[in-house]
């Protein structure tokens, strides 16, 4: 019997099916949602070749161990070997790596239908049934195929996992490029739906409260800052929690809620008669360039509805991949019913909220006009609870968006303390965050115009960006039709981008800072 100690006759650990040993085993600070098991300690450093090492070859010949030595050579250089950063087990997006396809349609789903659904009928008033349904179904495919895109460049590079967007956009355009392109849009879209997701959930809980209320509501209530304030305050509660796989159960009530009130807020809109002096005629402006700049604002809310392709990467990254089970294989499972379910919640409120309303869509959307015009015939209890759950979804659709900017701050305080942040400085990054968007909210109340210039500025993350990356890093052969598809549609993206933001802000100037919800019935 070899009477080496017990650590160098096991050489080689076993290593579950489907698991990826590298990334599970890498340590996970204070907030690891597995604590690592004695023998997973043991081989923490484990590689696929850290059996080749001086002890293990010693005893074995020189041509043996220069084969050996060779296949480790070879396997680092082809990217057999998946390179891990160390921070990552530190940060909120890849701390926890045990997803898998339930948990990526949960999050797509809460990141793809929420409040955005409620004011596609406010463009389609503007764009009329033809163009309004031709540009729901053109975004819809287009952004459909640039998930694929995203999904499969998650792990283009051998040995590389981009786990963020941004990664991917350094990768494609370069280090400093990359950054400059993908930052700002990335973190605008997270604040900017932070922000609106405040300003709705505050604006339902308040008219929630008066339905329930009542005649019997005091005489001094809640004003909309406040309901704001409490809105905040619950979302910063529920941020609390540390990773992106702990909110799996947050996204389930989040999808849950909104095909819940996507649902009846359509049934309820076409089952009331119509009102009288309703028409489908696109809403038509004083001059022929405010007409113009209108309908561009209108494009932007529809590009606005599909503005979840800034997390695909980061839901991808909570997934183990191995050579056997890749990471993209779950992920396009949990997309591909997420984004059936997000077409059955989409297309059904804005074509029945524009039948049942036409051009007399409100700026809030087709649950203010359910409001507005059907209080009255609408028992007070379904229609209380319709407002309920929009504010559920409001709750677990900010936590999901305001994820990548958590790992932001995570990533900059790591990098330079080179340790995990502590339960108190998590928690002060969260507040810090929670309110500053609640001050965004309150210095900018409005909904509408929001949508269409985030629609526009945010256009690129979603249709133009993906297509650029698949041709810089997968190099389709040059001039070919892969080639010349995938620039035209990128270009194509950033074109409509620039118009679409140019109606957004001419909309927030001419159309008012404030978004008006109705009040409730005496």
């Amino acid at each position: 019997m070899d009477e080496r100690p017990e650590t160098e006759l096991i050489s080689i650990p076993a290593t579950p099916r489907g698991v990826s040993t590298p990334e599970i085993q890498t340590p996970s600070g204070q907030r690891s949602p597995r604590p690592p098991s004695k023998e997973a300690k043991s081989s923490s450093a484990w590689t696929p070749t850290s059996f080749i090492s001086p002890r293990f070859l010693s005893p074995i010949g020189t041509p043996m161990k220069r084969v050996l030595v060779n296949m480790k050579s070879y396997l680092e250089e082809v990217g057999h070997l998946t390179k891990l950063n160390p921070q990552d087990a530190w940060l909120p997006i890849t701390e926890s790596r045990n997803g898998n396809a339930h948990y990526a349609a949960f999050h797509n789903l809460n990141a793809g239908v929420g409040f955005q659904a409620l004011v596609l009928p406010v463009a389609f008033s503007f764009l009329g049934w033809s163009w309004g349904t031709l540009s729901l179904t053109i975004a819809y495919f287009w952004q459909l195929y640039t998930l694929w895109i995203l999904v499969q460049l998650h792990e283009a590079v051998p040995g590389k996992r981009y786990n963020r967007y941004v990664e991917l956009a350094q990768a494609a355009f370069g280090e400093r490029l990359g950054v400059w392109l993908a930052l700002f849009p990335t973190v605008y879209l997270s604040a900017g739906t932070a922000t609106a997701l405040i300003l709705i959930g505050g604006e339902t809980m308040k008219l929630f409260f008066q339905i329930v209320c009542g005649p019997l509501c005091s005489s001094n209530p809640l004003t909309t800052v406040e309901w704001y304030l409490v809105f905040t305050s619950l979302c910063i509660v529920l941020s609390q929690l540390p990773n992106l796989n702990s909110i799996a159960g947050l996204s389930l009530v989040g999808a849950v809620t909104a095909i819940t009130y996507s649902t009846m807020v359509w049934v309820l809109s076409v089952s009331q008669p119509r009102p009288p002096t309703i028409s489908y005629e696109p809403i038509t402006l004083p001059s022929s360039s405010a007409s113009v700049f209108a309908v561009l604002n209108a494009l932007g809310i529809v590009a606005f509805a599909f503005r979840g392709h800034n997390l695909v990467l980061e839901i991808q990254a909570t997934m183990p991949s191995t050579f056997k089970h890749p990471a993209h294989v779950p992920m396009w499972k949990g997309a591909k019913v997420a984004y059936f379910f997000i077409a059955m919640c989409l297309f059904p409120v804005a074509i029945g909220g524009f039948w049942a309303y036409g051009n007399l869509m409100p700026s809030g959307g087709i649950l203010n006009a359910l409001y507005g015009f059907h209080s009255h015939d609408i028992p007070r209890g379904l229609l209380a609870m319709c407002f309920l759950l929009v504010v559920f979804n409001c709750l677990s659709s900010f936590q999901i968006y305001s994820m990548p900017v958590f790992d932001s701050f995570e990533a900059g305080y790591t990098s330079r303390t080179n340790r995990p942040c502590s339960i108190w400085v998590r928690s002060g990054f969260r507040v810090f965050y929670g309110f500053i968007n609640f001050f965004i909210g309150v210095a900018l109340p409005f909904l509408s115009s929001l949508a269409g210039l985030l629609g526009g500025l945010t256009l690129p993350v979603t249709f133009a960006y993906p297509c650029f990356m698949w041709v810089l890093i997968k190099k389709p052969t040059k001039y070919s039709f892969n080639w010349y598809f995938h620039w035209i549609l990128g270009w194509l993206g950033i074109a409509f981008s620039l118009a679409f933001s140019i109606g957004g802000v001419w909309s927030m100037v001419n159309n008012g800072l404030k978004l008006k919800f109705f009040k409730p019935p005496n």
